[in-house]
């Protein structure tokens, strides 16, 4: 019988993430989260080379706060269904619908909200809502 690994041997998950069942994750991808508050639905894929990182220390790196640990720390949530493309970054304090796709080098920051059946690519991020919607 051979197993298969859920994630990419070398695939950093830092901390407890809720990620859902059938979720696959690329070689080189980091998941940070603190205190259970990143969560990922089921069936996606995110690429190789994606991060996903719900803590922001650059205020105290830079002195203008004495904070310890990491000062800055928001939730993430994916839907389910969601494609990731390689070399984007998904931050702290956003939100992701179901069936989306995020494409290859995409920047999410603090407040994205991202509908479900959208398509959301580049930096700044465009957002074109309704894109994969169900044509009846």
């Amino acid at each position: 019988m051979i197993l298969m690994r859920r994630f990419h041997k070398l695939v950093l998950i830092n901390g407890k993430p809720k990620i859902g069942a059938g979720t696959r994750i690329g070689i080189f991808s980091e998941v940070y989260d603190k205190g259970g508050i990143v969560k990922i639905g089921a069936y996606c894929d995110i690429a190789s080379f994606v991060a996903i990182n719900c803590a922001d220390s650059h205020r105290r790196t830079i002195g203008f706060s004495s904070a310890d640990g990491y000062p800055d720390i928001r939730p993430i949530t994916i839907g389910s269904h969601v494609f990731i493309g390689s070399h984007s970054f998904v931050g702290g304090d956003v939100s992701i619908g179901d069936n989306v796709v995020v494409a290859a080098g995409t920047i999410l920051r603090r407040g994205e909200q991202v509908p479900s059946y959208s398509l959301v690519f580049g930096n700044p991020p465009t957002i074109k809502v309704g894109y994969y919607a169900r044509k009846a």
